[in-house]
């Protein structure tokens, strides 16, 4: 059957809902669970028995929203967090030890950036970046015994795409883990039918749209318990955990090694909200990215040309040939506007009328913000410079209003600054 948006549809409203009982999932906000008997508790501890142990390590409303985003992602299996931030940390902590190295393909998002060069330096773990089109560079690190290369699916805000299928391709030659930030593009891609070993959201964004609730998730394919990446002696650290749990390994992994002892643990009524948003993700999926290609082509033509607008379905962008092969339905609710300089950027954007001045993205409302005076503002020019962050650039995400008004409030906006 073929994947379209439709294909979505049916899969996320009939997976969210219950067919008997209470049709919405039932939020458990419970944070113990009591156990039948003391051989119910050891099974259940061991992992022989799966019901919830402690509301740290798993919660019966959480393990509904992992279950659909699971299925979202062709996935095996999945563990929902209290931020994206959270997902990464989880999966980053899980995998990586002191002396290790991981490979950041393309510009990050700054919460991403500042974990991976700042936090885990302190721990020991080393880092190098790269961009996304730089091969050499990335085959380089794989023969030399990189633990982990991790991108994000759309550069965030560099909108930056990168080979995911010949990445993946070169990850799976030298049993490297592949890590892919999927948040801008749930639906759009699958990087886990492509070649990544895990997929992981900020499922406050584009999944929720609605702004009200925080939350990541982490989705996995199986493990091959013979013959997988996973039993290349750099990971000779998790063979134990590999051999006892078989193709459950990188949840076991995740749970043993990061989310029993830091508790990044998403809340049930955070992962029921995100239940609800999921119900019409898809719809609202195809609407913001239909609706981005006409806006930015819009302004491309319409705005001053002082006031630079960037997206890869414009053709002057570095990454448009890759646009048109690998992401036919959009690549999410991003495109950026370079102003210059400062105040012309403040100016812009303190004379629209319809959009939303935040820190987020993939919200059902259309949002604006200035990049270096916000998120990037504690990076040193060089860092900024690298990861696309100019003195006048606004990153908008498109929402669900009529594209026309939005074109029409950036250009009535844009007059005379």
């Amino acid at each position: 059957m073929k994947k379209d948006f439709d294909y979505f549809n049916t899969l996320l409203v009939q997976n969210v809902a219950n067919k008997v009982g209470p049709t919405a999932p039932v939020i458990v906000p419970s944070a113990s669970y009591g156990y039948e008997n003391a051989s119910q508790a050891e099974d259940i501890f061991s992992g022989n028995l799966n019901l919830p142990l402690y509301a740290r390590v798993g919660n019966p409303t959480n393990a509904r929203l992992e279950s659909v985003v699971t299925k979202l992602e062709n996935g095996f299996g999945g563990i929902a967090t209290s931020s994206g931030m959270g997902a990464i940390h989880m999966v980053f902590s899980s995998f990586l030890n002191s002396g290790d190295e991981i490979l950041c393909v393309g510009g990050f998002f700054g919460g991403t950036y500042t974990l991976v060069n700042e936090t885990l330096k302190r721990f020991g773990v080393k880092s190098s970046f790269c961009p996304v089109d730089d091969m050499d560079f990335i085959k380089t690190k794989l023969e030399n015994g990189v633990k982990i290369v991790a991108l994000e699916s759309v550069g965030n805000p560099s909108l930056r795409l990168p080979n995911l299928k010949e990445i993946a391709f070169l990850c799976e030659k030298y049993e490297t883990l592949l890590i892919v930030d999927n948040t801008a593009t749930p639906i759009l891609l699958r990087p886990l039918e492509i070649g990544a070993d895990i997929v992981v959201h900020s499922s406050t964004k584009n999944m929720s749209g609605h702004s009200a609730a925080l939350g990541g998730i982490a989705i996995f394919r199986e493990v091959n318990p013979k013959n997988d990446k996973l039993l290349n002696n750099k990971y000779a650290d998790i063979h134990k955990i590999v051999e006892k749990t078989g193709k459950k390994a990188f949840i076991a992994i995740c749970k043993k090694r990061a989310l029993r002892d830091v508790g990044m643990s998403a809340n049930a009524f955070g992962s029921f909200l995100t239940l609800l948003g999921l119900e019409t993700l898809s719809l609202r999926v195809q609407r913001v990215n239909e609706s981005v290609v006409k806006i930015v082509s819009q302004l491309d033509n319409k705005l001053d040309k002082a006031l630079h607008v960037s997206h890869p379905s414009l053709s002057n962008h570095i990454d448009h040939k890759r646009y048109m092969s690998d992401y036919q339905n959009g690549c999410g609710p991003i495109f950026t506007i370079d102003c210059g300089d400062k105040k012309r950027a403040f100016d812009l954007l303190d004379r629209l009328k319809l959009v939303t001045q935040t820190a987020n993205i993939g919200d059902n409302r259309t949002l604006a913000l200035h990049m270096k005076s916000t998120i990037y503002r504690d990076f040193d020019e060089e860092t900024r410079q690298y990861l696309g962050i100019n003195n006048g650039l606004i990153r908008v995400s498109v929402g669900l209003e009529n594209p026309d008004d939005i074109t029409e409030d950036f250009i009535q906006a844009s007059n005379g600054i």
